[in-house]
């Protein structure tokens, strides 16, 4: 029952500690692992749940890096993207994205002066400048290609397609993006790779880093006030926009990050919700950011904004904010109101970008660096990982990891590139597969299709071991969301490193990002918690 292990006493030797729970650390994590290098993943809260849970979810090439000629950053974010369709088929998958163009020859001047790395407004994208972005697009994304090419539409067909679209809109470029369904299960799912692969590595949540008087690390668990300490041959700082103050906890003195906070509102407007038709809109605003709309979990998300931040700690999704992100839905879609009280949940994370003195946020980099120090007084090298983002992960952290394996005198045994993540392990690739998993997953749930298609859905293949646990329960489910089965609450607690209630509602399942934590469900789900916990602890101390 991993959820409630005990904190362990005494020291231990590590090849590496990972400061940094985040999608960056965890990807180094379970690409070590793999490598058979013994790790210890710390973080001060839980998996995935700092910037990594704040996103806009999506996994996207980025197509608005190539107006800044980073083509490396493009082809391999396209490259990526393609690698986790496959891979992680249950959580990501293919999204039509439509790009609303005004003009035909908008853009020319400003995007010629910012790929030349000149200072340049672009509030305007016209169709030839949109035309050659999605070609070179297409190019770039042609290897492990999973998704059609690019095409156009017209004015009439567009306001067909999109009703309610803004008039002065004269063509639509619609291509594909992809769509990351549950960002903070995919985190889980990779570390529990990761320990399946090599048991003898440690997770630790909840947990701070300290440099100890000795020279070796201290890690606090932060629940529980025990310490242990640790040596180890190479730390390697994940810990996003919090580098620095993790360095100076370690003794070192680094002035390498300068992030920024990008907000998200989650609204119930059923009117946007149907215009979109499926589709993700992605559109420059008058103001010259760039702004997305896309369907999620039966609401629209929408994102987001891109302002500088010196303490990430004090982030958060300001009334400002929010109020600019439902009214920016007025550029596109002139005739549908979005209202403060649709908003059912919203968001705020730090991009964890390199420092840099530029005017225009945006125009900072996403590309990824690491930085070395050393711990004082040592030969122990500090890599500190600086920025990246969802859909380059798994890269970063291959260029991390043969970072570590150099310094430790190991060679490669194995690529992360081709395995599957998680329940995307033998996914149905077709209608009847999906159909005939369904099916097995309702017959061990004693339940009927529905709750099998659901399981499936939230869970991927993984879903066989909750099944069994709804199977073996009396079937209750949640009295106040009755799409939830107590016994699944419950196998989440006990199996999936649960170690505080927020941790079930926002990141093992989506109830919160869905907007449905309500008082009852809130209470409902710690009721759960408090019991396997309780049950735990009661294991725990008759062994």
């Amino acid at each position: 029952m991993n959820a409630s292990a005990a904190f362990p006493t005494g020291s231990r030797h590590f090849d590496v500690v990972i400061i940094g729970a985040g999608i960056n650390g965890v990807g180094t994590f379970r690409d070590l692992c793999l490598q058979g290098v013994d790790c210890l993943l710390v973080d001060r809260a839980d998996i995935c749940s700092g910037a990594s849970e704040a996103s806009s979810r999506l996994m996207h090439g980025g197509l608005k890096y190539l107006e800044t000629g980073e083509f490396r950053l493009v082809r391999q974010s396209a490259e990526e993207r393609n690698l986790l369709l496959r891979n992680a088929p249950h959580f990501v998958s293919p999204l039509e994205t439509a790009l609303p163009i005004r003009s035909w020859f908008g853009g020319i001047v400003p995007s010629i002066r910012r790929f030349f790395g000149l200072s340049a407004r672009l509030t305007d994208r016209g169709v030839l400048i949109t035309k050659l972005g999605l070609t070179l697009y297409d190019i770039f994304g042609r290897r492990f290609r999973a998704m059609p090419a690019h095409r156009f539409i017209g004015r009439r067909r567009a306001r067909r397609e999109l009703p309610g679209l803004h008039p002065a809109i004269s063509a639509v470029g619609l291509y594909y993006e992809a769509r990351l369904d549950h960002a903070e299960r995919l985190g889980l799912e990779l570390v529990e790779d990761a320990l399946a692969d090599h048991p003898s590595s440690e997770v630790r949540t909840y947990a701070s880093v300290r440099r100890g008087a000795d020279g070796g690390i201290e890690i606090t668990d932060a629940l529980t006030g025990e310490t242990r300490r640790i040596t180890v041959d190479i730390v390697v700082n994940a810990s996003g926009a919090w580098i620095d103050g993790v360095n100076a906890a370690l003794g070192l003195n680094s002035r390498h990050m300068g992030g920024t906070k990008g907000s998200h509102v989650v609204v119930d407007n059923p009117a946007l919700l149907a215009a979109l038709s499926g589709r993700m809109v992605y559109f420059g605003s008058a103001d010259g950011r760039v702004n997305l709309l896309y369907p999620f979990k039966g609401r629209v998300l929408i994102g987001s904004t891109d302002i500088p931040v010196a303490d990430p700690d004090t982030a958060e999704a300001s009334q400002a904010e929010t109020d600019y992100l439902i009214g920016v839905v007025a550029e596109v879609f002139p005739d549908i109101e979005v209202r403060r009280d649709e908003i059912v949940f919203a968001f705020c994370g730090v991009r964890p970008l390199p420092r840099a003195d530029v005017e225009d946020p945006g125009a900072i980099s996403r590309d990824h660096s690491i930085a070395v120090d050393k711990l004082p007084g040592t030969e122990v090298p500090v890599l500190s990982l600086i920025g990246g983002k969802w859909t380059t992960y798994r890269g970063f952290s291959e260029e991390a990891a043969d970072r570590v394996l150099a310094h430790l005198g190991r060679t490669r045994r194995a690529s992360t590139a081709d395995l599957p993540i998680g329940g995307g392990r033998d996914y149905p690739c077709d209608a009847a597969a999906r159909e005939r998993l369904v099916g097995d997953l309702a017959r061990t749930a004693k339940a009927d299709g529905e709750v099998g298609e659901r399981l499936l859905k939230r869970y991927g293949t993984r879903a066989a071991d909750i099944a069994s646990a709804i199977g073996a329960s009396d079937g209750r489910r949640l009295a106040s969301l009755p799409d939830h089965h107590v016994a699944e609450i419950g196998w989440i607690a006990a199996n999936e490193r649960v170690r505080t209630v927020e941790d079930i509602l926002r990141r093992r399942t989506d109830i919160a990002l869905s907007g449905l934590a309500t008082p009852q469900v809130r209470a409902e789900v710690e009721a759960i918690w408090a019991e396997v916990s309780a049950s735990a602890q009661h294991h725990t101390l008759a062994s």
